[in-house]
């Protein structure tokens, strides 16, 4: 049965398990744990992201983890439909390309700042 408006658990076409609540944990899962957050399927392009974010933590001198969130509806709850994508604060600030090491020193001491 389909539901225009309604919050009704539904089966979407690409996977058999998704419903509104996974979806509404997912948009939890935004704005929890780490301040960076390289969105990705798990290729090189995505790899090279998560590499040039940690060397421009280390760069920057902050002890922190870049979290790696290779889950697809976690990926879609940030709206981000072609990855790599970094998130910085719950934000996305940059999608579909990796950024050099010096780009997300330059973001992050502007969200720091």
């Amino acid at each position: 049965m389909m539901v225009l408006f309604g919050r009704q658990e539904k089966k979407g076409c690409c996977s058999n398990n998704w419903s509104w609540e996974a979806m509404e944990k997912a948009k939890k899962a935004q704005t929890a744990g780490s301040l960076v957050k390289v969105l990705g399927s798990g290729c090189t392009k995505c790899r090279m992201l998560k590499a040039n974010a940690e060397a421009a933590l280390e760069q920057l001198g902050l002890d922190i983890t870049v979290e790696y969130i290779t889950d697809f509806k976690q990926i879609a709850s940030y709206g981000v439909m072609t990855t790599p994508a970094l998130v910085v604060d719950g934000k996305v600030v940059s999608y579909g390309k990796v950024v050099t090491t010096e780009e997300v020193v330059k973001i992050l001491k502007d969200v720091i700042d």
